[in-house]
């Protein structure tokens, strides 16, 4: 596929509403499309099929021409199963636009544990992620790397042509700092939710890149396999007032009605040294997506991190997301690197420890999460209800 101008892929999301039944007879009747079912278990009618249907999300992703999509919008106003379509978009891995110049190594002692490990608390608790599912929807993983050596890993690829092996390694480090041991051969421990049932969904290429369908694909599976948190380091860029997706929106409620919530990095826009503040990034716009903003290690906010600049897209918690060291695909091994989707997987690893050690889930432990963050001396619309505390 080749991005439009807009940033769409040419295909399309179809939201059903909450009553649906035969999705796939009624989008063959309105647009002659062949949609197939994901409860069928055809990843290849991603790229297949004209269609396919999201099951657990009530979502479609269909290829239609011009003809096509206005039956289908006519159909949308209409009372029936379809309730709107709109264009799927590009999403990216999400790093900074800019390089970062590391943190002072002598800032704080990383000689046992990372500093984000210590930020938000990890240490202290007693929970340790056992029992729960974390999916990380990302470039894949390094399912040779040794620090993984003993632990079970679920996985599943949504990119045609390439299998969930971490060609990339943003993937990597995101499932490190989530899910990674504590204790290593060389190096800090780094993995907050350290015993958690890891699951990773490769929804970008080895390139970085990806689209919605793939996304929502991998929403609907880490729902089916049973997750209780979904972590997405990914995105695209918004600007001020533009509208947040109603599609991903529904998801993120129907999710949160399955016990999973989706956290999501809020974006690397912004350039704060000169006094920038972009808005969050699709889908953290989303106000039932958990966005995280990011710190960094004085507690400042890092300079790229996005913000709250209008009523669209808020932020909701920040987190460790500035020289950060996890995992690397090997013969790496380890690397630092920086962006909200670093503070992302930390976010989703205290999920894991809340949902561990207080039974929440869904709304609930959206609920938690808030009352645990500690507040800091920097603004809400910066940081939400504050630095991310484990329990």
């Amino acid at each position: 596929m080749t991005a439009a101008a807009d940033g769409t892929t040419g295909r399309y999301l179809v939201l059903l509403n909450d009553d649906w039944t035969d999705a796939t007879g009624e989008l063959n009747r309105v647009a002659g499309i062949r949609t197939v079912d994901s409860a069928d278990g055809a990843t290849e009618a991603l790229w297949e099929a004209d269609g396919l249907l999201m099951h657990e999300l009530g979502v479609a992703l269909v290829s239609a021409d011009d003809d096509q999509v206005t039956a289908l919008a006519r159909a949308a106003d209409e009372p029936g199963p379809i309730e709107l379509i709109e264009p799927e978009r590009f999403v990216e891995a999400i790093e900074p636009t800019a390089p970062v110049t590391d943190a002072d190594p002598h800032t704080v002692d990383e000689s046992v544990f990372t500093w984000g490990l210590q930020a938000t608390g990890a240490l202290n608790s007693r929970a340790t992620g056992e029992g729960i599912k974390v999916a990380v929807l990302d470039t894949g993983f390094d399912l040779s790397h040794p620090d993984f050596a003993d632990r079970t890993v679920v996985s599943e690829s949504f990119v045609q042509g390439e299998e969930v092996q971490d060609g990339h390694g943003h993937g990597t480090h995101c499932v490190g700092t989530s899910c990674g041991p504590r204790e290593v051969g060389d190096g800090p421990g780094y993995g907050v939710a350290y015993q958690a049932e890891i699951h990773v969904g490769k929804v970008l290429s080895n390139q970085g890149s990806g689209a919605d369908g793939g996304i929502l694909s991998g929403i609907n599976w880490a729902i089916t396999s049973g997750c209780s948190v979904v972590s997405m380091s990914l995105g695209a860029p918004t600007q001020p007032g533009q509208a947040y997706s109603r599609t991903f929106e529904r998801v993120a409620t129907r999710a949160l009605e399955k016990g999973t919530l989706i956290i999501a990095a809020a974006g690397n826009e912004s350039d704060r040294r000169i006094g920038r503040v972009n808005p969050v990034g699709h889908p953290a716009n989303c106000p039932s997506i958990m966005a995280i903003s990011a710190i960094d290690v004085a507690r400042a906010m890092a300079w790229f991190s996005c913000g709250t600049v209008d009523t669209i897209g808020a932020i909701d918690l920040t987190g460790p997301g500035f020289d950060v060291h996890s995992s690397w695909p090997m013969p790496l091994r380890y690397k630092r690197i920086s962006g909200t989707s670093m503070a992302t997987p930390h976010a989703a690893g205290i999920a894991a420890l809340v949902a561990q050690a207080t039974g929440a889930r869904g709304l609930e432990l959206w609920a938690r999460l808030s009352q645990y963050a500690r507040r800091l001396p920097l603004p809400s619309t910066d940081i939400g209800a504050g630095l991310m505390q484990a329990p």
